[in-house]
């Protein structure tokens, strides 16, 4: 097939696809070719999903997955493939399992013997450090701090020494205290730090 050329979605198989992290346009023609013809999309949260499948002209059928129904929705999800269902997974934004549900999917349908192909798109750690300037060919992400206070203060202590840059995410309401957090943690940087791999200061 000439390249450029939308690919069929196969029968028997799920598709993982990264979705839009703030505008409906960040999604790729490759995502849009897959939800176009998938029969069933599970989505985190329907209602979102809904928004971007009706942007879009999408009529595949809506189901939800999300952490507190994971693994029912995961049999239920090895079921339609059994079926010869073409299946589709997507979280609010970004790329699925990626601190957000779609693991234990994925472990699932792969153990029962079916197909998962990743459609990659948006992903909002790849988008903060390449407009982050920061140089380093070394990085970690260590996803959501937690949310109390003192355990985030003991676990920022414990990451400050790591030689690598570090990348989080944050609730919007939690953001002021984790930055104040980050500051103290930094205020006296490792002797190891020269400037070159990237600090924890926001």
């Amino acid at each position: 097939m000439p390249k450029g050329e939308p690919l069929p979605a196969e029968e028997r198989t799920l598709y993982v696809v990264a979705t839009p992290i703030g505008n409906l346009r960040d999604i790729t023609l490759r995502g849009l070719d897959i939800l176009g013809q998938v029969d069933v999309v599970a989505a985190e949260d329907t209602r979102v999903t809904a928004t971007l499948m009706g942007h879009y002209e999408i009529k595949a059928r809506l189901i939800s997955l999300h952490q507190h129904n994971e693994r029912g929705r995961a049999a239920t999800i090895v079921a339609l493939l059994e079926a010869g269902k073409r299946v589709a997974f997507v979280t609010d934004a970004g790329t699925p399992a990626i601190s957000d549900p779609g693991a234990i999917l994925v472990r699932e349908v792969a153990a029962a013997g079916f197909a998962v192909v990743p459609v990659p798109g948006a992903s909002a750690v790849i988008a903060a450090l390449s407009a982050a300037g920061i140089v380093s060919s070394r990085w970690l992400f260590h996803g959501f701090l937690p949310a109390a206070a003192k355990a985030r203060k003991h676990e920022l202590d414990a990451l400050r020494a790591l030689p690598c840059a570090l990348v989080f995410y944050e609730a919007p309401h939690r953001v002021a205290a984790t930055l104040h957090d980050l500051a103290d943690v930094t205020s006296h940087p490792p002797e190891w730090f020269d400037g070159r791999c990237g600090n924890l200061m926001p």
